[in-house]
């Protein structure tokens, strides 16, 4: 097994525990393989909506609970953001669970000196999708994505094909999805702007990416139902995003990794 990989931060968001799309597997694979300093979990790491309607907890997911705890227990300094699906959570702003701190939202200093608001995003959704109704009916219509590409990537990996995701082509290329998106990031920066800070770094809508917004530098960690990714600090202050896409641990298989497809395994 190759040996953790050192970063001095890694900022993780909407991995949904407890839905059957999060892709705990690769999670626990990415998790063995990289020991930072610093991990902050940007919100919608459970999510408590899916569970309200169907509890579901796989061993895979509770092994993720497992892996993230022994980071704490070992010396990485875990902070815990809640978003909207986890937002039960909230309310214990400012305490500490196991040596892990909850947070609303907080500033991180890179090693170049750098400042960025990290939070999940929800914050934003009044800017963003008008009200929590438009917000609860986009989450819904989410759902309905992710249920037809489940169906729909069974159906390709049957004939051998590869794996492709209609909550990414959506996103790509409908222009109201770009919008939105458009509109979230500018909420976003504009906080951070305004609190005279260099960038922000957050989650919330499953697009990963690293621009600069009027002079802000955004930062969107992405998520693990349809990205797997992550965003990670080097020993010099810079940022990158990680795709997890091809398991080092993969000699059990799961209906996670699978749905990834043969496509995730060549791309890495």
């Amino acid at each position: 097994m190759p040996s953790p990989k050192q970063y001095k931060t890694i900022w993780l968001s909407d991995i949904h525990l407890g839905n059957k799309d999060c892709k705990a597997e690769l999670l626990l694979d990415f998790l063995k393989l990289h020991r930072p300093e610093k991990l902050y979990l940007v919100g919608d790491i459970i999510d408590m909506w899916q569970m309200h309607r169907q509890f579901r907890w796989p061993k895979a997911h509770n092994e993720v609970m497992h892996a993230i705890f022994k980071l704490s227990n070992e010396g990485t300094d875990v902070i815990y953001l809640p978003g909207n699906h986890d937002e039960p959570l909230q309310k214990y702003s400012g305490m500490d669970f196991s040596g892990i701190s909850v947070l609303r939202e907080t500033i991180h200093t890179a090693e170049d000196g750098k400042r960025y608001l990290v939070l999940h995003g929800d914050q934003f959704d009044e800017e963003v999708c008008l009200g929590k109704f438009e917000a609860w009916i986009g989450d819904k219509l989410y759902d309905l994505l992710l249920f037809i590409n489940r169906w729909y990537n069974k159906l390709q990996q049957s004939r051998r094909k590869h794996y492709f995701s209609l909550a990414g082509f959506i996103k790509s290329h409908i222009n109201g999805a770009q919008k939105a998106i458009a509109r979230y990031r500018v909420a976003c920066t504009k906080r951070a702007k305004e609190m005279g800070l260099d960038g922000v770094i957050c989650g919330h809508i499953h697009h990963p990416e690293i621009t600069n917004e009027n002079g802000t530098t955004y930062i969107n960690d992405g998520d693990w139902i349809e990205n797997c990714s992550a965003v990670a600090e080097n020993s010099d202050g810079s940022l990158e995003i990680i795709y997890w896409q091809k398991p080092a641990l993969s000699a059990v298989e799961s209906n996670a990794v699978n749905e990834m497809g043969d496509s995730q395994a060549e791309a890495a």
